[in-house]
């Protein structure tokens, strides 16, 4: 993964509001007003927020009408998560050494 896209995609998921945004998401595209609904803040807030996430290219947009619909783009998080597997297996094995070494001392 590029370095500069997974910063963006940290940074835009550096947020909560994103990150639930994002979960939202997950079960499919969404008007913005429904978005917006689950949150104590303003729409224009909200929409700021999901440029953010479309800046990122966690999200996209479609008009249909004078509404606009958002559905989340699950690629790059899938590549943040290939990027992240080698630090998954450090920190397991790790773990693991941790574990074997209490196990040791409880003998």
């Amino acid at each position: 993964m590029d370095t500069d896209i997974a910063g963006d995609v940290f940074a835009a998921l550096a947020s909560p509001v994103r990150r639930e945004l994002t979960a939202l998401l997950l079960d499919g595209p969404r008007p913005v007003n429904d978005l917006a609904s689950h949150f104590h803040m303003s729409r224009p807030s909200v929409s700021e927020h999901l440029k953010v996430l479309r800046d990122a290219g966690l999200v996209s947009e479609r008009r249909n009408g004078r509404q606009r619909i958002y559905r989340l783009e699950a690629e790059p998080l899938r590549e943040l998560s290939e990027w992240l597997t080698p630090y998954e297996r450090f920190w397991r094995e790790k773990l693991s050494e941790l574990r074997k070494l209490l196990d040791e001392e409880d003998e």
